[in-house]
C-alpha cells in the first residue's frame, strides 16, 4: 500500500518534527510550524552556521556539530519543544 500526503492534515498538527525529506519540504511550503534534524553534511539549501532558511520561514533547523553524533540537535529540540499544556 502507498501512503498519501494530504497537505490538509499538516493544518491539524502544532508542530512537525522531520528530517530533510518531502515532508519537511512540504509543512515549509504551508508555513507550518517546523523543526528539521539535519545531519553533519546537510543539503546546500540549508546553508551553513543557521537556525533558520530563507525559503521557510517557519522551520527551524537543528544539526549535527559532529557526524554520526544526535545527542546536540535532539538535546536542543528536545529544550526548544513547549509542548502545549493538557485540555
Amino acid at each position: 500500500m502507498i501512503s498519501t500526503i494530504r497537505p490538509q492534515r499538516f493544518s491539524c498538527l502544532d508542530l512537525i518534527i522531520s528530517i530533510d525529506t518531502s515532508v519537511a519540504h512540504l509543512s515549509g511550503a504551508l508555513a507550518q510550524p517546523t523543526y528539521l534534524l539535519l545531519d553533519y553534511a546537510s543539503d546546500w539549501r540549508w546553508l551553513l552556521d543557521r537556525e533558520d532558511s530563507p525559503w521557510y520561514p517557519t522551520l527551524r533547523l537543528f544539526r549535527q556539530q559532529q557526524a554520526g553524533d544526535w545527542t546536540m540537535p535532539l538535546t536542543r529540540l528536545a529544550e526548544s519543544w513547549k509542548p502545549l499544556p493538557p485540555t
